[in-house]
């Protein structure tokens, strides 16, 4: 499975999603419909798993308010990345899936990993699900 952290606008164009929206364009019309859709499903601060090959998930994770820093802080909501990552174990236990994710929250969503991490580390890595985070500038 490929995480990765979305806002709550529907909308996307920077950072992660620009290079898995040009290799796989199913995760961001899966997302865009199911922000379209919101009034009727469980978007939010939820997670989407996608489907895009027979052993390729990428999981739409919504933890991010906005996209820009502003009066109220910056866009990630530590708070709201811990019970998605909660799903996501619960997808990739399903599975019998690994993850794989940039450092999720903290490019454009202005997280820091001091936090971010431990989150990975207890709703992961500690259920046994094998998780590899890569820095901007990884080999794909």
């Amino acid at each position: 499975m490929i995480a990765h952290v979305c806002n709550d606008l529907g909308g996307r164009g920077k950072g992660f999603v620009l290079a898995l929206s040009r290799r796989r364009p199913e995760p961001e019309a899966a997302y865009r419909a199911w922000h379209r859709d919101r009034a009727s499903n469980d978007f939010g601060l939820r997670a989407q798993s996608v489907q895009v090959e027979r052993y390729l998930w990428v999981a739409n994770l919504i933890g991010r308010r906005g996209t820009r820093t502003g009066s109220r802080g910056v866009p990630v909501r530590h708070d709201a990345i811990d019970p998605v990552l909660g799903r996501l174990a619960d997808k990739a236990a399903e599975l019998d899936a690994s993850v794989h994710m940039p450092r999720i929250g903290c490019g454009l969503a202005g997280g820091t990993w001091s936090r971010v991490e431990p989150l990975v580390t207890g709703r992961l890595a500690r259920r046994g699900i094998p998780v590899t985070v890569y820095d901007h500038g990884d080999a794909a």
